[in-house]
This record gives structure tokens, sequence and C-alpha cells, in this order.
């Protein structure tokens, strides 16, 4: 059963300092805290409105909502499992009408395997699971988002998809198996959209976090920091930060890459460089 709900007070006065560029609207799926939450503020910050998409509505959910609030931006929050792709487009309507037309998507929402171990143990309950959500969810929602933007003028906006992966889309990880796959296929995903979408104008981007200290990586902190320390796993000699991410989409949505499509961003500290 899908729940939507929104949080929003459109006609409300801002509060938009002077100067601040008005971005149009962003779609963040999995918003409510960690990257997601550093993605919204950072939009926010930039002159966007936030539509933040998540499955659960907590106090996480409006400390986000909060966040981009206090920037002056408005925000709302849409209750909802990307995996379950029925009525794609008139959950895009819904949010367009409460919040205007949307100009930027960011595919952040993901899980992560429920259990790390033998790739040859994974189960196809376990693996349509995550593909459902990562990979398929994310490609229709994506879909959905692209259909609207093409079925009108540009009107001045920059438009954006930007997709967050991993650094797994490319390094192996057997004990996890199945997200990596859900990685790599969303990496070409970006790619053929990218192809897709350029001559409208919509640029697609897609980023590869490194090692972010957050609570999808709480139970492999203590196992990674000693490498992270030495300059094993990354040139750079600390855990990424989720407002790491978060510029690096801001970056990217207020079309200060101009030149840029269908590329590969790593924010990882150089954790993608190969060494002998």
């Amino acid at each position: 059963m899908l729940v939507d709900s929104a949080r929003s007070a459109p006609g409300e006065e801002r509060g938009v300092p002077e100067g601040r560029p008005e971005r149009g609207l962003a779609i963040v799926t999995g918003g409510r805290r960690g990257i997601g939450r550093a993605i919204c503020g950072e939009l926010a910050a930039a002159g966007f409105d936030v539509a933040v998409v998540d499955l659960v509505d907590d106090a996480n959910a409006r400390a986000t909502l909060d966040a981009v609030r206090s920037s002056g931006r408005r925000a709302g929050f849409y209750q909802r499992d990307i995996a379950e792709t029925a009525g794609n487009a008139d959950f895009i309507a819904r949010i367009e009408g409460d919040l205007g037309q949307v100009a930027c998507l960011v595919n952040n929402a993901g899980v992560q395997v429920s259990v790390r171990g033998d790739l040859l143990e994974v189960t196809e309950q376990a693996f349509d699971r995550l593909i459902g959500i990562n990979l398929r969810g994310t490609f229709f929602l994506t879909q959905a988002v692209a259909r609207a933007m093409l079925s009108r003028p540009q009107g001045g906006l920059e438009r954006s998809i930007v997709t967050i992966t991993s650094a797994n889309a490319g390094l192996v990880s057997p004990e996890k198996g199945p997200y990596c796959i859900s990685k790599a296929g969303l990496s070409m995903a970006s790619q053929q959209f990218a192809i897709r979408l350029a001559e409208a104008g919509i640029h697609v981007h897609e980023i590869r976090p490194g090692l972010i200290q957050t609570d999808m990586t709480a139970d492999v902190y203590e196992k990674y920091s000693v490498q992270v320390d030495a300059g094993q796993l990354s040139a750079i000699r600390r855990w990424g930060q989720p407002e790491d991410i978060g510029r690096a989409v801001a970056t990217l949505a207020t079309g200060s890459m101009p030149f840029s499509t269908g590329d590969i961003y790593h924010i990882g500290g150089g954790m993608q460089l190969h060494r002998l």
C-alpha cells in the first residue's frame, strides 16, 4: 500500500535572501537522513525547493524539512516505496501540484544487502528485493520524471537528473554481490538516460560515493577505519561525510558543469585509483 503525504505551504512567505536564484523544484529520494538529508540541505541553500521522498515518515524526515525551510525554501514530504512503480506519473503530478515543476531529480534511495555473506548463498527473494528498489524502482521513477520534464518547455531552468550509485559500481565486493550488481546497473542506466535526454538540455550525472560515514556503513566503520587512516583504501585519509556528496550534487544540479552529461563523478577521496 502506498501512502503519500505532503507538508508544504506553497503560498507562504519564504524569506528568500535577496539575490538568491530560483532553481525550481528538486525531488530527492531517500532524503530523510544521512546522505539524503545533506543533499536536501545543499540544494535548498543553492535555491531549490525540495520534495523529500522516503519510505519512512518520522522525526528524521521532519528534521530534513526544517533544514530545507531554514534556507527559506519550500519543502514537502512524500511517503513512498519506490519499488512500487505503479502510479509514478500521478505521484510526480501530485508533487508538482504542491511545489511546482520539477527541475532536478536526485536518485538517492537505496538499500544494502540485509546479510553480508557468501555470493553462493544469495537467495532469489533477497536478490529481487534489492534489485527492485535500487535498480528497477529508480529506473522507472527516472523515466516518469523525464517524461514530465519533456512534456513542457525548459522555461529557463537548469534541468538535471543525478543518480547516487556507489564505488561498488566498479569495485567488487562478493560479500554484497546483489548490491554491487544493482549499482553497476544504475551506472549504465544513467548513461542511457544521458544520451536520450541530451537534446532536450537535460543533464544526467552519476555520483559514486566512496566510504561515507552514515548509518548504512556503521557496521563496517571499525573494520575499515584502520585502513582508511593508513591510506590503504583512499588517497585522502578520512571517511567521507554526507555533506561531501551534498555539495557535489548541488554543483551539478545548478549547472556548474555545463559541458558534462553521462559522466561519473567519484566522491571517495581517490578510492577508485588503482595502485601497484
